[in-house]
């Protein structure tokens, strides 16, 4: 039985995996979901689309889309004309920060989402997609950072300073791809509705990136099919 919505939630909702079983944790603990996503000049801004897919079917109050253009500054293979890396291991992954990490982008949407929070009285919660264990070497993944940025969000907002505390959740920092995955399945989240790549071609995911093979090995270890669309493996 879904439980009565009495908090609203600033959901950081990017159309993967991640985010989209972090509103559905969110809406299952009795938060009405205010949706928020970036068209941040990706090469896989048909992320954003996916993304339109799960607010839609998950029913949250309000779903965002804000234009922030980081081609501008580039330095990432997900806004330069650089690589994405393919086929790497287990091993590699996670060893070192990743080409496909854009500076400082998470920090930036943060940002963006603790204006949003106050702005419609969400004073005490964000929720964010990150994982520490199954990641690619991303700072954001970090617990040292979620609890720096919420010090940060009780400096510089009126109502941090004004006594109510805000509060940054991020209900998948301990959780395994695996772990994530199992979770958002018995919470119903639709998987075929996500994309997890970094390098897909039309509405379908290349299936050797970072992101892809981490997403690939949380299914195979819930002995589930993943229902996404892979170019190499469908």
């Amino acid at each position: 039985m879904q439980l009565p919505q009495t908090k609203k939630a600033i959901v950081l909702l990017s159309g993967g995996l991640d985010s989209a079983t972090t509103l559905a944790i969110a809406q299952s603990q009795g938060f009405s979901a205010f949706a928020l996503s970036f068209s941040y000049g990706q090469r896989h801004t048909v992320e954003l689309e996916f993304a339109q897919l799960q607010a839609e079917s998950r029913g949250v109050v309000r779903h965002m889309v804000v234009p922030i253009d980081l081609r501008l500054f580039g330095g990432s293979a997900l806004t330069d004309d650089i690589a994405v890396p393919k086929h790497r291991s287990m091993h590699e992954i996670g060893q070192k920060i990743p080409v496909t990490y854009v500076p400082a982008r998470n920090t930036i949407f943060l940002s963006f989402a603790l204006a949003y929070a106050e702005s419609i009285g969400s004073n005490d919660i964000l929720f964010l997609g990150v994982n520490a264990l199954d990641y690619s070497g991303y700072l954001i993944c970090r617990p040292e950072y979620i609890h720096a940025f919420e010090h940060l969000a009780n400096l510089a907002t009126a109502a941090g300073v004004g006594g109510k505390k805000m509060t940054i959740h991020a209900p998948l920092i301990k959780l395994s791809k695996a772990d994530i995955i199992k979770k958002g399945l018995a919470l119903g989240v639709d998987y075929a509705r996500t994309l997890s790549c970094y390098d897909p071609v039309e509405h379908k995911a290349c299936g050797y990136c970072d992101a892809c093979q981490l997403r690939l090995k949380g299914f195979a270890e819930n002995q589930s099919q993943d229902p996404a669309e892979y170019i190499s493996l469908n």
